[in-house]
């Protein structure tokens, strides 16, 4: 609707040079930046200024990671060394169980044994053993033997309370200077430093006065 003395305007026919004028206002528009554009666009760098290359993301510099790099290698060579003594230390523990073990096998094996071994010294002492019974004493001698059981005590042997039983004292001998054993009732037996059975003796003294 118009007033009365204002001139009409007529629409744009389409393809006219006014609707022409229109799309290319439209396409020149100043595009709005998007969220996060300005953020962008306020961390480059000004334009000449240089760019620091020791410098990473993160705001460490090359230094820095060095040390830390180095700082690390000597915690995790650290802990390497230790779990390797804590091996090492766990080795000889096994070990040193594993010989216990075997060792209290072997004389819980060879205790009993000694008893024949007593009755065989005995049949020597009466008389020299003959045919099947001394092959299979000597067979018997061996085998304890190969195991690590070892004989001990002989008349002459110093006394010693750690590894001699003494039955009896049978008076005084001026051929000795120390306590020593006389007679051997019965052998003592040992597997390395350890003893199976002390050797039971009568034993003498020295002359306790001044001998003529």
């Amino acid at each position: 609707m118009t007033t009365e003395g204002e001139p009409t305007r007529s629409a744009p026919h389409p393809g006219s040079f006014g609707e022409a004028a229109a799309e290319m206002a439209n396409e020149t528009e100043v595009e709005t930046p998007r969220n996060g554009d300005s953020a962008r666009n306020s961390d480059m760098v000004e334009e000449g200024s240089p760019i620091d290359a020791t410098t990473d993301t993160d705001g460490l510099t090359e230094h820095d990671e060095l040390s830390a790099a180095r700082t690390a290698l000597a915690e995790r060579t650290a802990d390497l060394q230790r779990l390797q003594a804590e091996y090492l230390n766990y080795k000889r523990r096994v070990d040193r169980d594993r010989e216990l073990i075997r060792e209290n096998s072997t004389y819980a094996a060879l205790a009993p044994i000694t008893e024949v071994l007593d009755t065989i010294d005995r049949a020597r002492e009466h008389a020299p053993l003959e045919d099947g019974l001394k092959t299979v004493a000597d067979q018997l001698e061996r085998i304890v033997a190969g195991l690590g059981l070892a004989k001990f005590g002989a008349p002459g042997d110093a006394f010693d309370p750690t590894i001699h039983e003494a039955l009896s004292h049978i008076g005084e001998d001026a051929d000795v200077e120390v306590t020593t054993c006389k007679v051997i009732a019965k052998a003592g037996y040992r597997i390395g430093d350890r003893v199976v059975r002390a050797a039971q003796v009568l034993v003498v003294d020295p002359p306790s006065g001044p001998t003529a």
